[in-house]
């Protein structure tokens, strides 16, 4: 079986590597450049350019790459999964689901499953990586797509940005849900809700914001004490590491684990987002 995941879910290209997990890179568009998230580019070069006000532009996965790798897998005969970023916030699903349907007039027999993960960073990674594990322990297909589609529904992303207006300028969020809040130290606290980007409400400082998230977490999370939580941000590890404490102190989860936001993401987030990604249910 082979598993298929695009550059959105904020998994390190050492992770694609060594669990043969095919890569969809979305492109980073820098001034005249373009590049290839994960292959090409690192997020600290988005970051970088964005301290420099250059603004990064980003473009979905190539619809030939697709095409290609689909149609590989219908020669091959073998069985295909491709979990995929969130529709609310790309065209990536959208293309995958022509660039598959363009494959079976020709090949009627493709087995392939495309997933809208209608989320983002490691909330959508937190899928891949669970499918991996489940292929790596011999579970049929049929299993691997009921189970991450049942994590897709039950997984938590709290986040905080530094400034609302850039998403809201790069259409992430509407105009109408942005407020200006840097001069006075606030914070945003968003999540995602059926796979689009909502603001819950607005914080002074981070440790406010940490407390806070903590108690959607309590409010929010199943039995995180075994749970594994996932940490992403935007090239602040003091912050990450900050959040990481209070969740151990808390509620003692298996594992934290800290990743940095990847180039698209970090496009149209910005440095010092902090996102948490936990489960509100553990089994159907």
């Amino acid at each position: 079986m082979r598993l298929f995941a695009d550059s959105a879910s904020d998994l390190p290209k050492e992770f694609f590597e060594k669990e043969n997990v095919e890569l969809f890179p979305l492109r980073v568009h820098i001034g005249n450049e373009e590049f290839e998230d994960i292959r090409t580019i690192h997020s600290l070069k988005v970051y970088d350019a964005i301290r420099n006000d250059i603004r990064p532009k980003t473009s979905q996965v190539s619809p030939d790459e697709m095409l290609n790798a689909f149609e590989q897998l219908a020669k091959d005969g073998e069985e295909g999964f491709y979990i995929a970023f969130s529709s609310e916030l790309s065209g990536t699903y959208g293309t995958a689901m022509m660039a598959s349907e363009q494959v079976r007039e020709e090949y009627p027999d493709l087995k392939l499953t495309v997933l809208d993960s209608k989320l983002a960073s490691l909330g959508y990674g937190m899928l891949v990586k669970e499918a991996v594990k489940l292929r790596s322990q011999g579970h049929p297909l049929k299993e691997i797509i009921e189970r991450i589609r049942f994590m897709a529904d039950h997984t938590e992303s709290l986040f905080t940005v530094e400034d609302l207006d850039y998403m809201a300028k790069g259409g992430r969020i509407s105009k109408g849900s942005a407020f200006v809040g840097g001069l006075l130290n606030i914070k945003p606290l968003l999540h995602v809700e059926n796979g689009k980007l909502v603001p819950i409400e607005k914080l002074r400082g981070r440790k406010k914001v940490v407390k806070r998230i903590v108690e959607l977490m309590e409010e929010r999370g199943e039995q995180l004490e075994k749970q594994i939580i996932s940490i992403s941000h935007g090239d602040d590890e003091e912050f990450a590491n900050l959040m990481k404490e209070a969740i151990e102190e808390q509620f003692h989860p298996k594992n934290v684990e800290i990743y940095m936001i990847g180039s698209v993401i970090a496009a149209h987030t910005g440095p010092g987002t902090l996102a948490v990604f936990f489960q509100n249910k553990l089994n159907s």
